[in-house]
């Protein structure tokens, strides 16, 4: 099987020659770090459409952790366009935070559209190093379709839990396949490629075991069928954590 996938992927590398080699000489990332936003919206509309039940399910509980001010400070980490705004409840004070500046652009564009939220910045930077947000500043963190990119998952969810210390953690992942699947064999030739088009996007990450061992006090998830069926991108779960 691993020589299947070598081959495999050998294929799909000639296939895709050019970028690869645009990758290599380094003139790629900065092309994937303009695109993809408006790849990314592209996608969020019909993605949206699709989970709306769902997201309305898991960010309503948020209302229930507004204090005596009715106000929330949530952070959102790989913040992208703002598809999530819409699904918030009124009382959000919404810090975002990408390492990609371009989407600030189209954050200011969601947030104009939704009013009920409170806009306090966007911090460029990744969420393996939050250390412009001070410990313990945040009731909620919301992490959808993040884990897959970031460079170390553990890191990630350590600073999840020192900026929101007995708040809440509520996140929407994609991850890997079944292991001995034919569907796991193709994330596996395609994730190389991938990981370009998708600025970092990694398909074989098994997410759920990062979360099992974050040590958090309370954790519940879901597993979901991926909602566009097109994409290489595997099942996803949802749920939230407390610490």
């Amino acid at each position: 099987m691993d020589t299947l996938v070598r081959l495999l992927q050998l294929l799909v590398l000639i296939l895709t020659l050019p970028l690869h080699l645009m990758a290599l000489l380094g003139f790629w990332e900065p092309l994937c770090k303009t695109y993809f936003p408006y790849l990314m919206a592209m996608l969020t509309v019909n993605c949206n459409r699709k989970m709306d039940s769902k997201k309305q399910e898991l960010f309503s509980q948020i209302k229930g952790l507004a204090g005596a001010s009715g106000k929330v400070a949530l952070l959102e980490l790989g913040c992208g366009t703002g598809a999530n705004f819409q699904f918030y409840p009124c009382g959000c004070r919404i810090t975002c935070l990408d390492p990609n500046p371009h989407f600030e652009k189209f954050l200011t564009k969601s947030m104009a559209k939704n009013r009920h939220l409170e806009y306090e910045r966007f911090v460029v930077a990744f969420g393996e190093d939050m250390k412009q947000l001070a410990s313990g500043s945040m009731d909620v963190v919301v992490s959808t379709l993040v884990l897959c990119s970031v460079q170390s998952p553990k890191r990630v969810l350590q600073e999840v839990r020192r900026v929101r210390p007995g708040g809440m953690f509520f996140f929407w992942e994609h991850v890997a396949e079944p292991r001995g699947s034919w569907a796991f064999l193709w994330q596996q030739v395609l994730e190389p490629t991938w990981k370009h088009i998708g600025d970092g996007c990694c398909l074989t990450r098994e997410t759920w075991k990062d979360l099992e061992n974050a040590q958090f006090s309370e954790l519940q998830m879901e597993r979901q069928p991926p909602p566009i069926k097109w994409l290489p991108v595997g099942p996803h779960i949802m749920g939230k954590a407390v610490k």
